[in-house]
């Protein structure tokens, strides 16, 4: 079993939305995204999706979007970004009744061989763009995300991991917050994305920090192709 990951998918079954205004390189991403999805992914192996996954406002206007994922092979794990305006409560989600969707929101997806926390994050408590009350975000981010520990049955698995879709990196490549949390937590590899474009991906940090091993899978870093993180 394979495990791969990739965010930002920023879907628009309503065609509304066209990437391509961010550059030419987003020209028909999805398109590109779903081809390298259907190469790499067999129907046992696991994609990690931490965040922006549609444009839509509403559940059910995400539904399309979603249901296109679905169909795709493989179980998908899905955190919610700043953009998943639909994003709703868990049982509003599960009551759609995805065949291979696990909602990550308080909670864990959980195997015998490995674990995935996450939530969503927030920027960065240094950043240009951080207010005052971008604290009181911050706190129940953390919140969610220890919720997330908590929320594991056992404690044998042997391979831990994480997702954010913020950065857990603050603007001098330091752990922020959420870095510390997720390094203090022994978590082996953390996904993120978020970052897109020349200059956010100037600010991208990956490699071995304490522990943890740190992955950005924003579409536009990866290339539009599933970024495979470990065969289990």
């Amino acid at each position: 079993m394979k495990i791969f990951g990739i965010s930002d998918l920023h879907l628009d079954s309503k065609k509304e939305k066209p990437m391509d205004v961010f550059g030419k390189n987003w020209e028909n991403h999805d398109l590109r995204i779903f081809e390298d999805w259907h190469q790499k992914v067999n129907q046992n192996d696991i994609v990690l999706m931490p965040g922006d996954i549609s444009w839509a406002i509403s559940l059910k206007e995400a539904e399309l979007d979603l249901r296109t994922i679905d169909h795709l092979p493989g179980r998908k794990v899905i955190s919610k970004g700043n953009h998943d305006y639909w994003w709703t409560s868990l049982t509003k989600m599960k009551a759609y009744e995805f065949d291979s969707i696990f909602f990550l929101h308080n909670n864990c997806f959980q195997s015998d061989d490995f674990v995935v926390y996450g939530t969503r994050g927030w920027l960065t408590q240094d950043g240009d763009d951080f207010r005052v009350e971008d604290n009181k975000i911050v706190k129940r981010e953390l919140i969610r995300m220890n919720n997330s520990f908590k929320s594991e049955i056992s404690y044998d698995s042997k391979l831990k991991i994480a997702m954010l879709h913020f950065s857990p990196f603050d603007s001098k490549g330091e752990l922020n917050v959420f870095g510390e949390l997720i390094c203090k937590q022994n978590i082996d590899i953390c996904l993120y994305g978020h970052l897109h474009g020349k200059d956010g991906h100037r600010n991208v940090k990956e490699g071995l920090v304490e522990k943890t091993r740190f992955i950005c899978v924003a579409a536009d870093y990866v290339n539009f192709k599933l970024k495979e993180i470990v065969e289990i």
